[in-house]
C-alpha cells in the first residue's frame, strides 16, 4: 500500500470509529475497563512487533546511538516541543505536559511500515529500538513534569522503580523459557518430524501469548519489548501484516474516543496542529544531530522524517485528562497532523529519490523549464556534449566553402566535407589535378591489364 493510500485508509478508519460511536451513543468509552485493556494490548503488541523487527547484529553495533536516542533524544525532543508550547500557551504552563505525550515514537505505527521501508538495516534497528524503548524516559518525564507543573503527580518514583523491577523479572522468566525451547529443539541427536516441529513452534507461540497477557494485565510493557529481542516464534513477515491490521483497528479505537464530550474547538484544533508540527520538527532536529557521522548519510533524511504518533500519545492523553482538561482535544489533532506530515514527506522524498536515481528532473525543475523560454544553443559558449558545435572565425570547418581569390576561385561544397585528394579545376597558373588513384591492392599497386596476344 502506498503512503497516500495508507493515509486515506487510516482517515477512513478514524471517521468510521467516530460515526459509529456517535450513532450508538457511546459516551465516555475511554473510561471503561474493556477499552483500556484493549488499547493497552494493542500498544503491547506494537512494542513486541517493533522489537522483533530489529536485527540483533545491527542492534549490538549501534547500541551506543540507540542508547543516546532513547534517553537524551527523548529529553531533547520534549524540551523542543515544550519550548514551542510555552510561547503558545504561556498563560497556562500545564500544557507543557502535552509535550511528553507526543515526544515518543509510536511502536505500532513503526512496526507496520518498517518492513517496506527503504532504510538500511542499521537505520531500521535504530528507529525500531527508538520506538520500542523510549517508554521509561517518557514515564520519568511525566512523573517529574506532573509534579513540577501540577499540584498532584501521576505516580511516583517508587512505583516507577517497582515497575522496572517487575519488568526485569518478566523478561528473565521469558529468557528461561526461550533457552529451554532452544535446548529441546536444537538437540543434535533428536530429529523431529514435521508434526513435532509444528507442535514445538505452536507451544512457543502460546508461551509468548501467555507472557503478553501477563504484561498487559500488569502494565509490564517494557519487559514485553525486551522479550521481542530474543523470543521470536513468528516470522517478521506475519508480524508486519498483523501490525498493519492493528494500526487500522487502533485508529478506529481513537475515533471512538472522539465521539465523547470533548470540545474540539478552535483552541483544540489550532493547538493540535501546532503540537503536531512541533513534534515532527523536533524529530527532524534530533535525528539529524544523531546521524551526523558519514555512515548515516544515506538514511539521515528518512530518520529525520520518521516521527509517528498513535496509541501511546492517546493513552498518555487519557491519563492527563483528569488533571488537564482538554488534553484529548489537543492530542488527537496533533496525532493526525504528525501522521499526515509523515506520510506526505516520505512519499515526496521517495518520489524525489526515484527521479534523481533515474536522471529525471524534479518537479520544480520541470516547471521552470516549461515556464521559462529555452535560450538558443549559439548563446551558450559551451554546448552540451554530443551536440553540434558552431564554426568559429579563427578555425574554419574542414570542407567549408572557400571564398574566391586571385589565384584560387571559389569552390562549392555540396557534401558538407572535403576529401584530401579530391580533384581541383584548372587555373591560370596550375593545371587540373588528376582524380585520386585507385586503392592499393593487398600485394602492392594494381598491374596494367594485357591482352591475350601481348
Amino acid at each position: 500500500m502506498t503512503p497516500g493510500g495508507r493515509a486515506l485508509t487510516l482517515l477512513a478508519a478514524l471517521g468510521a470509529g467516530w460515526i459509529t460511536a456517535a450513532a450508538a451513543g457511546l459516551d465516555g468509552v475511554e473510561h471503561s475497563a474493556a477499552y483500556g485493556y484493549f488499547i493497552t494490548a494493542l500498544l503491547g503488541f506494537g512494542l513486541y512487533a517493533s522489537a522483533s523487527g530489529i536485527e540483533i547484529a545491527e542492534f549490538r553495533k549501534e547500541f551506543r546511538t540507540i542508547a543516546v536516542a532513547v534517553t537524551l533524544g527523548v529529553l531533547a525532543k520534549t524540551a523542543l516541543i515544550a519550548g514551542v508550547l510555552w510561547f503558545a500557551f504561556r498563560a497556562d504552563p500545564r500544557y507543557l505536559l502535552l509535550a511528553v505525550a507526543v515526544a515518543q515514537i509510536d511502536p505500532l505505527s513503526v512496526a507496520s511500515v518498517l518492513a517496506k521501508s527503504r532504510m538500511s538495516d542499521s537505520a531500521k534497528a535504530l528507529l525500531a529500538a527508538w520506538a520500542a524503548f523510549d517508554d521509561p524516559m517518557t514515564v520519568l518525564l511525566t512523573v517529574y513534569l506532573s509534579g513540577f507543573v501540577l499540584a498532584d503527580s501521576i505516580g511516583g518514583l517508587d512505583s516507577f522503580g517497582v515497575n522496572l523491577l517487575l519488568n526485569a523479572v518478566l523478561a528473565a522468566g521469558a529468557w528461561g523459557l526461550y533457552r529451554l525451547w532452544r535446548h529441546w529443539s536444537g538437540r543434535p541427536k533428536w530429529h523431529p518430524g514435521r508434526n513435532a516441529r509444528v507442535a514445538i513452534r505452536w507451544l512457543a507461540l502460546l508461551s509468548v501469548l501467555a507472557i503478553g497477557y501477563v504484561a498487559v494485565k500488569f502494565s509490564l510493557l517494557l519487559g514485553l519489548a525486551v522479550i521481542g529481542l530474543f523470543f521470536r516464534p513468528v516470522s517478521e513477515k506475519y508480524l508486519s501484516r498483523a501490525a498493519e491490521v492493528c494500526v487500522v483497528v487502533a485508529t478506529l479505537a481513537v475515533g471512538l474516543v472522539l465521539a465523547g464530550d470533548f470540545d474540539l474547538g478552535l483552541i483544540g484544533v489550532t493547538g493540535g496542529l501546532l503540537l503536531g508540527a512541533a513534534a515532527f520538527a523536533s524529530q527532524a532536529v534530533v535525528a539529524w544531530a544523531l546521524t551526523l557521522p558519514k555512515r548515516w548519510r544515506g538514511d539521515r533524511v528518512r530518520l529525520a522524517l520518521g516521527q509517528q504518533n498513535g496509541l501511546t500519545a492517546i493513552i498518555l492523553a487519557l491519563l492527563l485528562e483528569p488533571l488537564l482538561e482538554g488534553s484529548i482535544a489537543i492530542v488527537v489533532p496533533a496525532v493526525i497532523t504528525v501522521n499526515l506530515l509523515n506520510y506526505g514527506t516520505n512519499a515526496w522524498y521517495d518520489a524525489w529519490s526515484d527521479r534523481r536515481q533515474d536522471g529525471r528532473p524534479g518537479f520544480f525543475t520541470s516547471l521552470l523549464s516549461r515556464l521559462l523560454p529555452t535560450p538558443a544553443l549559439a548563446a551558450h559558449p559551451n554546448p552540451p556534449a554530443g551536440g553540434p558545435r558552431p564554426a568559429t572565425a579563427t578555425r574554419p570547418t574542414v570542407g567549408a566553402t572557400r571564398p574566391a581569390s586571385a589565384t584560387h576561385p571559389a569552390t562549392a561544397n555540396t557534401t558538407g566535407s572535403t576529401t584530401v585528394n579530391a580533384s581541383r579545376p584548372a587555373t591560370a597558373d596550375r593545371p587540373a589535378t588528376a582524380p585520386p588513384s585507385p586503392p592499393r591492392g593487398p600485394h602492392g599497386p594494381p598491374r596494367p591489364h594485357h591482352g591475350a596476344g601481348a
